[in-house]
């Protein structure tokens, strides 16, 4: 199989031919159909978490055809099915057992522990791939895998809140401003300072109103959610939401957070992040997508062109998602 493998830490991804090999118990060998590229994949590539064993295929945002299945694995041959982030866990632990398998200590993920979808086919957990809508093509059901499951479950942490700010309008939040529109809020985005075009782009999706980060916006907001990977936002998020509202953390990595005064976390504000995903968040984002329904934005690359499309997100030169799409 052809494979795009980050061989260290900041380096570049090289292009490798690995040997294929049948799914053991449980596990599925999948032909993939796309990937997209997940800012997380920033982080992996970039050496930002911990524990990373090289060489290795990053990509986590995938779409593809079930090709054999092991011993007791539920799907079949020529199932169309998607991978996301969350890639095994142990499934005995205590939040296994309570429905949050997302904080599972033994946890895998995919791209990261797990070889991932930059690459013409991988292996899967069984439990952990998911029916497609037959209503997206493999290229624009991709980013769901994790722009849209991340950020649903970001939403679904800032409650029930009717004023909505995103902070840092990129893959994931053009999939939940949408999301947001459908449930009937307000949203207002904030983008890097200049970024005029992230700024259109939120308000062609619905955005009440789109500035830059450091603004004040026109109204309170009931809740925040970030998703650049910047600690300097919490602060000022904090600053733009009412009392009794709620600031939330959709990355995996962030970069530290500078000291605030307790005045903007007082008035029973709340700052909380979310991990990962759950099998039953992916479950019910994936049938609520194709009814709001969210049309994802991407732009296509060949296999080959993986570092030239990591390089368009690092340098927030994407509207939406880049996404890697196989010949096979």
């Amino acid at each position: 199989m052809a494979a795009m493998v980050l061989e260290q830490a900041g380096g570049p991804l090289r292009a490798r031919e690995r040997d294929l090999r049948q799914p053991r118990r449980g596990e599925l060998l999948i032909k993939v159909k796309a990937c997209a590229v997940c800012r997380t994949d920033l982080h992996v590539i970039d050496g930002d978490l911990p524990g990373i064993s090289h060489p290795l295929i990053p990509g986590h945002e995938i779409v593809g055809e079930v090709l054999a299945a092991g011993d007791g694995a539920c799907w079949q041959a020529g199932a169309r099915v998607g991978v996301p982030w969350l890639g095994w866990t142990c499934g005995k632990c205590d939040h296994c057992l309570a429905g949050r398998e997302n904080l599972c200590d033994r946890a895998r993920f995919t791209g990261y522990q797990i070889d991932g979808g930059f690459a013409t086919h991988l292996i899967a957990d069984h439990r952990y791939c998911f029916a497609i809508d037959d209503s997206y093509d493999d290229a624009h059901a991709a980013p769901l895998l994790c722009a849209g499951l991340i950020g649903f479950r970001s939403l679904v942490m800032a409650g029930e809140a009717e004023r909505l700010g995103i902070y840092g309008f990129g893959a994931a939040a053009h999939i939940v401003a949408q999301v947001a529109r459908h449930q009937g809020r307000q949203v207002f985005a904030f983008t890097r300072h200049g970024d005029r075009q992230a700024q259109e782009f939120a308000k062609r999706l619905g955005a009440a109103w789109a500035g830059a980060s450091g603004d004040t916006p026109p109204e309170e907001l009931d809740a925040a959610i970030i998703f650049a990977p910047v600690g300097e936002l919490v602060p000022m998020a904090l600053r733009a939401v009412r009392k009794g509202g709620t600031v939330v953390c959709g990355g995996i990595h962030m970069s530290d957070i500078p000291a605030f005064p307790y005045r903007i976390l007082w008035g029973e504000r709340v700052l909380r992040s979310v991990a990962n995903l759950t099998r039953r968040d992916a479950e019910e984002f994936l049938a609520l997508a194709p009814k709001v329904p969210v049309a994802t934005e991407v732009q296509k690359f060949a296999l080959s062109e993986a570092n030239t499309a990591v390089g368009r997100l690092r340098a927030g030169a994407l509207n939406g998602a880049a996404v890697l799409v196989m010949q096979h």
